[in-house]
């Protein structure tokens, strides 16, 4: 007898929460991911998506979904090109180790980095090897082991979980940011990012810079694609449309850090809404007719640090 599971959203953790649900060699499973846009119309693809608990909670439990997902980020590393993760040397300014979780005893390259790694006006910072992924090709690559697992990709806009309850027994709600209509849930909010494209002029390492006075952190991303600068974290702000004063502003601080980024080609422009919340949901309740509804939404910008954790905890309330 065939089992059917619904997972609603077709970013980063509905793929990976599809991708788990269908490993699992559950005999007469077959999982459905459900999602209103193409994986590459996502947020998930504008991201920058370097391995890196960031602006998400709770922290007691943000430490053991990170751990999974890094073991996991790691082992598909071996084949960069076609899983898109790479893990690649970088610095991440006025970060103490000491203040990191039990995740960073994973990354035996991490280190307090010496005076001269720093950028100008920077006194402190941790050097490092982390996964830093390409987002695109990731996606690609969830869909491809999805459907190599006997999962399908669904274009479909849902509205209400009745739908999806009528024809699975269990239903996953990974909407992201549609969460706050389709639950509905208030807490639910946007921190829209923005980010620049340009021509690598030569950078290998990623650099976060964090900064003491800085309102957001500047950063810039060495992807096969170009190299990434960002960025920003405006709370509640929902428009799609790339600023240019702020596109502007985010070339300024990265060419700061690093002088030769000053004068680069620009090649594109990116804006994300990370479906951000007070903390994670991850919990499971019962649909009126018997259906179970697992929630795994509220990542913030972190969905990819935490994908495959969360991922395996959403599972495991499937059943």
């Amino acid at each position: 007898m065939t089992e059917t599971v619904i997972v609603i959203g077709g970013g980063v953790v509905g793929l990976t929460t599809a991708v788990v649900l269908a490993e699992q060699g559950r005999e007469g499973r077959r999982v459905r991911v459900w999602s209103r846009d193409p994986a590459a119309d996502t947020t998930s693809a504008v991201a920058g998506a370097l391995f890196w608990p960031y602006r998400i909670e709770p922290a007691e439990r943000v430490g053991p979904w990170s751990l999974r997902s890094l073991r996991e980020y790691v082992a598909l590393a071996r084949d960069p090109g076609a899983t898109g993760v790479r893990v690649v040397a970088g610095l991440m300014t006025d970060t103490p180790l000491a203040g990191l979780g039990s995740w960073a005893r994973e990354l035996p390259e991490l280190r307090e980095a010496r005076a001269d790694e720093l950028p100008a006006g920077c006194g402190q910072g941790l050097h490092g090897r982390l996964p830093l992924i390409d987002m695109p090709t990731h996606l690609r690559y969830l869909e491809e082991r999805l459907r190599a697992a006997g999962g399908s990709v669904e274009r479909r806009t849902v509205v209400g979980f009745e739908e999806a309850a009528a024809q699975a027994a269990v239903v996953v709600n990974c909407s992201g940011l549609g969460a706050r209509e389709l639950v509905p849930d208030a807490s639910v909010y946007p921190v829209r990012g923005q980010l620049v494209i340009v021509e690598n002029p030569g950078i290998e390492e990623w650099l976060v810079s964090k900064g003491e006075d800085a309102a957001e952190p500047s950063y810039l991303f060495p992807q096969p694609f170009g190299l990434l600068l960002g960025g920003t974290a405006e709370e509640y702000a929902s428009d799609p449309r790339p600023d240019p004063a702020i596109a502007a502003d985010i070339v300024e601080r990265c060419a700061a850090l690093r002088p030769q980024v000053r004068g680069a080609r620009v090649l594109g422009h990116r804006v994300g809404l990370r479906p951000a919340r007070p903390a994670v949901r991850i919990e499971a309740v019962r649909l009126p007719g018997g259906a179970r509804l697992v929630h795994n939404y509220g990542h913030g910008g972190a969905g990819v640090t935490v994908a495959w954790g969360c991922a395996e905890e959403a599972a495991r309330l499937a059943g």
